[in-house]
């Protein structure tokens, strides 16, 4: 057995260690539903830091965010400021959920849709994006670590067995101790999340001599049309340059945008899908489990933005940046594993540069295979969790046994867990383009639960009619721009006529751009004074305890400026005036004004811009700081009442299982035929 699988199995042996400690530790603790599902929302600021912040990133961008940048250039390395559009969603609302959840006692974030919109609709539509962003998230994630192993390990360890053995360690620490357990197992995954990539980006700098070296070659081929796109109209080398603001093709599919993919719309619209990422139940579960808002700011501000952004810009950047140029290197096989990455697949580029320390650093190779699991299970475990706890207590308790006690309630929600997973994993093995296709709606989904935290957060004018009609109809315009739709359609007769993402606008952009117009809309048509009384309930408390100072409050034109003119200039159309502001890309060192190219230079500085943005939102704005009240606990009978009929447990169990088997008859159609 070669020594890199020798050490391989050593590191991973020993995180299994750490994950199953906590697991039985956690499981010890916890002998209520509170402690299992929120860890009696007592979970330390420091643990929410990291946890939040290995949730937030984790595998997708330690082993995809460098392997874009490879295939697609600078204009991919824009999606380095999700680290700082990412806590933007967070500094909106977590405090604010964290407050509502606090008062109210809620558990789930359908707890907290159905309470505030009066409508078990609200309750069974998160649940579906929960289950939608779960699955196939979580299967996509557990995929590419039993890539990452048989890769590694030279086939020694087939990928799929080298997932389902991956995949029942989540399990199993996950079903023992809950989310006491994923937030403990989640900070060494954050730090090791972050040391891998900053090993990774070293490795890179060091193969081609230093940072100094690696802009040379960068300057030589800014000067060439090698690439996948050529040269631009004014002369430009297409991988350093966005080509332009938006593109009126059909779609991916049906028509190649000219110079690729990465306009300014789309920049825009993808990391507003990754904006989603806070957006999403996950996100509200652990705001519900914090002991207190004190860990919010410092997560967004210097975990997030600040930590996760100098990682992406200059770490995992570096390793897309300086691929193409190590093909002749016999030193490493970054390049020959990047050019045969598959879609779906993200640990080629990634684990190319751990393969490539195999003879000289097998211990080391190891222990960076370790920090790409960890990153990859950071979100796994999260996903399966929350996802867990809402069929437990939104289905299971609320609708199908009522009468449950705790100890119910948390084996359901075990076995839950453990049906996410499962699903997740025969999702991969068996239907993987039916995965790739349902994976892809996840970011876009989580995306349109924006207007309806919007209202419960900040804006009681929308009406629960217009939230939840916008919500279709932002999912159904996610579903018809994604592949997804497409097959979707194609097996019912129906021809498409537009692609994936048209206009280079993604998925997410176009479900938000519908959501909103009805939402605004169908409030105008559906005021009420009972629907106006019940929701001043939620925002009269919400401007008793965080509402900003009277000494602030005229900052609040100065933050909505400084907040629209960062997502313009750094994420928007304006960033198009990095492509040459700092020097043309063919102009050379010589005319580079910082000495790296001019799109480089632009996202760093709108990353530093960012973080200070940030820092302002969330600390002097006060909106990430703990509430200057004491949030007081409403006695259950003086809560909100939901309208309604109880629901017939039996019926409700009928109905579980048709849409179930609905459900899996779609996949094996488009498993089939799409």
């Amino acid at each position: 057995m070669p020594n890199t699988t020798i050490w391989l199995f050593a590191g991973v042996a020993a995180y299994w260690v750490y994950c199953l400690y906590w697991g039985v530790r956690s499981a010890q603790l916890a002998d209520s539903s509170s402690q299992f599902f929120l860890a009696d929302r007592q979970l330390p600021a420091w643990v929410f830091v990291l946890a939040a912040t290995a949730a937030s990133f984790g595998g997708w961008m330690f082993l995809g965010h460098g392997t874009l940048i490879f295939r697609d250039g600078l204009a991919a390395s824009e999606l380095s400021l999700g680290a700082v559009a990412i806590p933007l969603t967070g500094v909106v609302f977590l405090k604010r959920q964290w407050i509502l959840g606090r008062r109210f006692g809620y558990v789930t974030a359908g707890d907290l849709f159905a309470d505030y919109f009066q409508s078990e609709g609200a309750r069974l539509l998160v649940l579906l994006i929960a289950l939608v962003f779960a699955v196939p998230f979580i299967g996509l994630q557990l995929a590419a670590s039993g890539d990452l192993i048989a890769n590694l390990s030279g086939g020694t360890v087939n990928a799929d067995v080298a997932m389902w053995v991956l995949s029942f360690v989540v399990f199993l620490y996950v079903c023992l101790g809950g989310m006491r357990a994923v937030a403990y197992v989640g900070t060494l995954q954050a730090l090791l999340l972050a040391a891998g990539l900053a090993a990774i980006g070293l490795l890179a700098y060091g193969r081609l001599g230093g940072f100094g070296p690696l802009n040379d070659l960068l300057a030589k081929l800014g000067a060439t049309a090698i690439g996948p796109y050529g040269n631009t109209a004014q002369g430009y080398n297409g991988w350093f340059v966005i080509p332009g603001v938006i593109q009126f093709t059909a779609g991916l599919g049906r028509e190649t945008p000219v110079g690729g993919i990465w306009t300014a719309a789309m920049i825009a619209t993808y990391c507003f899908a990754l904006m989603g990422i806070q957006a999403g139940p996950v996100f509200t579960t652990w705001a519900f489990s914090a002991r207190s808002p004190k860990g919010f700011a410092p997560q967004q501000v210097w975990a997030s933005a600040a930590a996760m952004g100098l990682a992406l810009l200059f770490f995992a950047a570096a390793a897309g940046l300086a691929a193409p140029f190590l093909g002749a290197s016999e030193a490493t096989s970054a390049l020959a594993v990047g050019n045969s990455l598959t879609p779906g697949r993200l640990s080629g580029l990634m684990g190319g540069y751990i393969a490539s320390l195999g003879t000289a650093a097998p211990w080391f190779a190891g222990l960076l295979a370790v920090c790409a699991l960890a990153a990859i299970q950071a979100v796994a475990a999260g996903y399966a969790l929350t996802t867990g706890t809402m069929l437990a207590r939104d289905l299971y308790a609320r609708h199908m046994a009522p009468d449950a006690d705790d100890r119910r309630a948390r084996g359901f929600g075990r076995v839950a867990v453990g049906a996410v997973v499962l699903a997740a994993v025969l999702l991969a093995s068996f239907a993987p383009l039916s995965q790739a296709q349902l994976g892809a709606l996840a970011l876009g989904f989580g995306a349109q639960l924006w207007p309806a935290l919007v209202a419960i957060c900040w804006v009681r004018w929308f009406t629960r009619e217009a939230v939840l009609l916008g919500l279709i109809a932002g999912l159904a315009a996610v579903v018809l721009t994604e592949p997804f739709g497409g097959a979707l359609a194609q097996f019912f007769g129906v021809a498409l006529p537009w692609g994936r993402w048209p206009w280079t606008i993604h998925s997410a952009g176009w479900g938000i751009a519908i959501n909103i117009a009805v939402v605004l809309l169908v409030s105008a048509l559906t005021q009420t004074e009972a629907g106006r009384a019940h929701r001043a309930r939620f925002h009269d408390y919400l401007r008793e305890v965080a509402s900003l100072g009277e000494a602030k409050r005229g900052l609040r034109t100065v933050a909505w400026t400084l907040t629209l003119g960062w997502l313009f200039f750094a994420i928007g159309p304006g960033a198009l005036l990095g492509n040459d502001l700092f020097g043309a890309p063919n102009a050379g060192l010589a005319g580079w004004i910082l000495g790296i190219p001019s799109l480089w230079a632009w996202q760093i500085l709108w990353w530093a811009l960012g973080v200070l943005l940030v820092w302002f939102l969330a600390y002097k704005m006060e909106l990430s700081t703990t509430p200057r009240a004491r949030i007081e606990p409403v006695p259950a009978s003086a809560r909100p009442r939901l309208a309604g009929r109880a629901v017939d447990g039996a019926a409700a169990l009928r109905a579980f299982w048709y849409v179930a088997a609905f459900a899996a008859l779609l996949a094996a159609a488009n498993w089939l035929f799409g």
